[in-house]
């Protein structure tokens, strides 16, 4: 069965601790490697095949967090009423968004003046729960279908644009078109819109019903292997014909791995429909394997799922730290330079500051091993503590 530590689900907290430990690599490559401030890793012409997937990697994060806290919901609501589920989800949705716009983005520039707003990862979750406080009180059924049509059909939205920095072209930023909008000195970049992630989030709630006693180990994991198999096919079928699912089609490259490579390149900003394919079918494989799974590493790298919150945004202001002290070091450089007025990745100032991949490979390693007593000592407090209403924000 399912292993429980109380009324936790082993397997969900190993994800959720997985892909945490994969997020903070390409942090801690956005801050110590130096191609970071020169080229995008995941283009092709001037990657490496390293880089390439240390980028390629972490895109599995977000969506997989999105929609594993969905299923989250799910459980925490057998213990709640659908009212007092709804009301946790959007205050619990607007401390997010608090936290997005005041600790992270702080942690992200270290510049008390706020001189720009980051709206990402945080954020997109905040507002995908406060959307998810209203959907939880429609049928189950009615929420699959709405949020499949959503996933599948949003990429018809594509070559829909606003221009204008204005308030439209703002919120239709916020719902489909990753860009940056300047308010007097103050920049703006909605880095997530919500659109399909506002749909993940409920596709999990409703993921959330395969791990309730009415499903035996066995159907469980052969449902979880059938939804995300079928994923994983549809995937690379609609990839392959290539006329829709990712507004940039997959292109043959100068080998046949760089062309594969194309092939698997899809669009973050916003999900595209591919993207979601590869990623949550993945993690519904991951889930399905690891049903059973229990070993020395499990219990390990799920500490850090059963501590998320707390581990990103101890984990922002530890690189950033280190990123400057690192500078401090480098001729020609100083810890200056990372009290940032502009997001790190358009710095073109930071040019000649960085180290190679395997030295941001290596401080990755050495933070989340660094901070890993921290987080085990702070769940372990949560669950002395379960009596503590604010424990479930953090």
């Amino acid at each position: 069965m399912t292993t429980l530590t109380k009324t936790r689900i082993t397997s969900i907290d190993f994800l959720r601790g997985t892909i945490m430990i994969i997020m903070a690599l390409d942090h801690v490559r956005d801050y110590l490697y130096s191609g970071s401030f020169i080229f995008d890793p995941l283009d092709l012409d001037k990657t490496s095949v390293i880089l390439f997937f240390t980028r390629w990697v972490t895109h599995f994060c977000a969506p997989i967090f999105m929609m594993l806290a969905g299923t989250s919901a799910f459980l925490m609501g057998r213990k709640k009423t659908k009212g007092e589920l709804s009301v946790f989800l959007i205050k619990r949705g607007l401390w997010l968004v608090f936290l997005e716009l005041v600790v992270v983005n702080f942690g992200w520039n270290f510049n008390i003046t706020f001189p720009m707003l980051l709206f990402i990862t945080i954020w997109a979750l905040g507002i995908s729960m406060i959307v998810l406080a209203g959907l939880i009180h429609l049928p189950k059924k009615f929420i699959l279908v709405l949020c499949l049509a959503v996933v599948f059909g949003h990429n018809l939205l594509d070559n829909v644009h606003v221009q204008g920095n204005n308030l439209a072209g703002f919120g239709w930023a916020f719902l489909h078109d990753q860009r940056p909008f300047f308010w007097g000195k103050e920049i703006l970049l909605v880095g997530y819109p919500i659109i399909p992630l506002v749909a993940i989030m409920p596709l999990g709630y409703c993921l959330g019903e395969l791990f309730t006693p009415e499903y035996s180990v066995e159907k469980r994991k052969k449902l979880l292997l059938m939804i995300g198999g079928a994923a994983i096919l549809l995937f690379i079928v609609i990839r392959y014909l290539n006329f829709y699912g990712d507004p940039v089609k997959w292109t043959v490259q100068k080998t046949p791995f760089f062309t594969f490579l194309s092939f698997i390149k899809v669009n973050k900003y916003p999900p595209s429909l591919l993207y979601v394919l590869m990623t949550l079918g993945s993690a519904l494989l991951f889930l399905s394997f690891t049903e059973k799974l229990q070993n020395g590493l499990v219990k390990v790298v799920s500490v850090y799922g059963r501590v998320p919150m707390f581990y990103y945004l101890i984990h922002i202001y530890i690189i950033h730290l280190i990123a400057m002290i690192a500078s401090a070091f480098t001729p020609g450089q100083n810890w200056h330079i990372w009290i940032l007025e502009q997001p790190i990745w358009f710095t073109s100032s930071l040019k000649g500051y960085g180290f190679s991949l395997p030295v941001a490979y290596l401080v990755w390693a050495a933070i989340v091993i660094g901070l890993y007593p921290l987080c085990k000592r702070y769940d372990a407090y949560k669950q002395a503590h379960k009596e503590k209403w604010w424990l479930s924000y953090l």
